[in-house]
């Protein structure tokens, strides 16, 4: 799939909710009359998560600082060497996330990843890309996650998103994104991670539908979750206490 979500840069706060099948079911049927479906309502999102050697960037992120970033390599779908993908950085700073991505093909986003063989295209926000890559020192890939995801948007306010997901997925090996979407579940069945992309606050409807339902906010990180399920067999396998 080749699918052009183009957008370069992103600014907004994001929130995050762990759903159970029944919560899924009863808030859909009351969002109706609120949504629509967003332009690319479904899709399946890969990613390959870039990290130092001794895991520094999610490390620091899962001790939830003011300000913490992150870069990956991104895929609407199993992308072919001549596919758009894009190259990301993600930074959020007192609950604001920052968005920056350069979009390329398959080919040259790994040759710039992999060897640093810049694309013929250059811009400002691929000069950010090279400082974070000079600043951490030895990054490399070290996680794959996929995921299904259903995007709605605000009938009356198209900057309110609501995405679900589901078939969250890791690995870290095979760590290419043309490798396919296969992996460890992240999630319980049954379960939906609904994330709220807003530029502002909630509507009140939204914020009273939620607490009638008894839905409340998480922390999850999928990058985050993945790393304490390696920790965790890597904890298994040698039989006891491994340090993050």
């Amino acid at each position: 799939m080749n699918k052009d979500n183009s957008q370069k840069t992103f600014q907004r706060i994001e929130q995050k909710y762990l759903l159970s099948e029944e919560q899924y079911t009863a808030l859909m049927e009351r969002l109706q009359e609120h949504i629509r479906p967003d332009e690319f309502c479904k899709s399946t999102i890969c990613s390959i998560y870039y990290d130092t050697p001794d895991y520094r960037l999610i490390r620091a992120s899962i001790d939830k600082p003011v300000y913490k970033e992150k870069l990956r390599l991104r895929s609407y779908g199993i992308p072919s060497q001549n596919n758009t993908v894009f190259v990301e950085i993600k930074k959020k700073y007192s609950g604001v996330v920052y968005k920056r991505r350069v979009p390329m093909t398959l080919t040259e986003a790994e040759r710039y990843l992999s060897h640093n063989i810049h694309p013929v295209r250059e811009s400002q926000i691929l000069h950010e890309i090279d400082w974070f890559k000079q600043f951490y020192e030895g990054l490399q890939p070290v996680m794959f996650l996929s995921y299904d995801r259903e995007a709605y948007v605000d009938q009356e306010n198209p900057d309110l998103r609501l995405t679900f997901d589901t078939n969250i997925r890791w690995r870290q090996k095979r760590l290419r994104l043309e490798d396919g979407i296969g992996g460890e579940e992240l999630l319980e069945k049954g379960q939906y991670l609904m994330e709220l992309k807003i530029p502002g606050a909630l509507p009140i409807w939204l914020v009273r539908l939620m607490e009638e339902l008894e839905i409340q906010q998480s922390s999850y990180s999928k990058y985050g979750a993945a790393y304490q399920n390696y920790l965790a067999v890597k904890i298994a396998a040698k039989g006891g206490l491994v340090c993050a």
